[in-house]
C-alpha cells in the first residue's frame, strides 16, 4: 500500500506529464525555500505558471481545490515573491497561478487561473 509522500509524488509526476503534454515547459518541481513550497512551476508561451498540485483519495472532503484556501493562496504567494527576487524577475513577467487536481487513478484536471496574486 502506498503512504501519502508516495501518493504526493506520484501525483505531482502525473501533474507534471499531463502539464508537459499539453505544451508546459516544467522548469521547477518542488520549490522550496523557507517561506514553503511551490510544486510546479512552469512556462507557457510568455507566461509563467505557478502550479498548486492538490490530490484527494475521495471527495467525501471536497474537491482538491477547495483544499487551496486563502492560507494556501497566500503561502504560494509569499514563495513566488521569493522566487522572483532570487531570480530577478521584474514586476512585468505575466504569471499565472493554477491547481492540478489528480484524483485516485492519478486523472488530472488543469484549473487555471484558480486563484489571484496575494498581496501582504
Amino acid at each position: 500500500m502506498e503512504n501519502r509522500k508516495e501518493r504526493g509524488r506520484a501525483g505531482e509526476t502525473a501533474a507534471a506529464s499531463f502539464l508537459a503534454e499539453q505544451g508546459v515547459q516544467i522548469l521547477y518541481r518542488n520549490y522550496t525555500c523557507r517561506q514553503g513550497e511551490i510544486d510546479l512551476i512552469g512556462r507557457e508561451g510568455g507566461t509563467l505558471l505557478i502550479v498548486e498540485v492538490k490530490m484527494r483519495k475521495n471527495r467525501r472532503q471536497g474537491s482538491p481545490c477547495e483544499a487551496v484556501d486563502w492560507r494556501k493562496q497566500r503561502k504560494i504567494c509569499r514563495v513566488f515573491d521569493y522566487f522572483r527576487m532570487k531570480h530577478r524577475l521584474d514586476d512585468y513577467v505575466p504569471v499565472r497561478f493554477d491547481v492540478v487536481e489528480v484524483d485516485s487513478a492519478y486523472r488530472c484536471h488543469w484549473i487555471k487561473n484558480a486563484f489571484e496574486y496575494q498581496e501582504m
